[in-house]
């Protein structure tokens, strides 16, 4: 089992944790904790054994235990895997990283859907044989149909977590609303930043040294959502922006793969406009 929580900081909560949880038979198996002091907030995750124990029961009773500390807290069974969306367009290095992860067992997901506004086609270098394959297409008029699509297929699914694999498309604010925590992007990160096209043609021209992505949270505040991974990598003059491209797609892959598996594994906590990621 996979306990998670966060609550204002004060004295004796490792303590009536650990009580708890040894008042009914269970075995700690690993346990981290960070107190935020810029914050006064206090987040912990712990797994631990406990054979035969009512998990339901245990639930009710510590949620008067979490009250008591004004506790957002979690327990889940990590034997039951996530339901994962995954959104995807042209560009499919990102979708075939993982579902190579998730056949490899890497990535302890059940892929509810893959869903793309480009057709199948696309995706002729992929095995897509064993994932339900959606292709909802979209245009500047029909965004919002598009989206009532995508979020019937979440719910007719019971999907937990959308990932979007390169998906070329600006989530409304609403859909943006309904999946907060609950959905990933993954973004191309200069340094400095470049927006808009062509980016990696933008950072040769500039000349950059290093280039980078980063995994976050989505918000209705366009790549700003809090991030939870993020990697880069040194370049020289020698590189061409073909060279930038591929060596940003390899960073992509591995910053959405981290990113991804923290949040299926519940190391993933909200502090904020920032996260508490319980590395393994």
């Amino acid at each position: 089992m996979i306990l998670t929580l966060s609550c204002p900081d004060q004295p004796g909560i490792v303590a009536r944790v650990s009580a708890f949880l040894f008042e009914r038979g269970a075995n700690i198996l690993d346990a981290q904790q960070y107190d935020d002091q810029e914050t006064g907030k206090f987040f912990m995750r712990v797994v631990f054994d406990a054979k035969g124990a009512d998990v339901e029961a245990m639930r009710g009773e510590f949620d008067d235990l979490a009250k008591g500390f004004s506790m957002r807290w979690s327990l889940r069974d990590p034997k039951i895997k996530r339901k994962v969306m995954i959104l995807a367009s042209q560009q499919d290095h990102c979708l075939a990283d993982l579902l190579y992860r998730w056949r490899r067992g890497e990535l302890p997901m059940e892929i509810a859907a893959v869903v793309s506004n480009h057709p199948i086609e696309t995706y002729a270098n992929l095995d897509l044989s064993d994932v339900p394959f959606h292709h909802l297409p979209v245009k500047r008029s029909t965004k919002l149909e598009q989206e009532a699509a995508i979020w019937k297929l979440i719910q007719e699914t019971e999907t937990e977590l959308v990932v979007l694999a390169r998906y070329m498309q600006v989530l409304s604010d609403g859909l943006a609303a309904k999946l907060e925590e609950r959905c990933i992007n993954i973004h191309h990160s200069f340094l400095p930043g470049f927006k808009g096209a062509r980016p990696y043609h933008q950072a040769h021209e500039r000349g950059v040294k290093v280039i980078g992505a980063t995994a976050h949270y989505v918000t209705a505040d366009l790549d700003e959502g809090p991030i939870i991974e993020q990697d880069v990598e040194r370049i020289s003059h020698r590189d061409t922006p073909a060279a930038l491209i591929r060596k940003g797609r390899d960073i992509e892959r591995r910053v959405l793969a981290r990113a991804v598996r923290w949040r299926l594994e519940d190391r993933v906590l909200l502090n904020g406009a920032k996260t508490v990621v319980f590395t393994d």
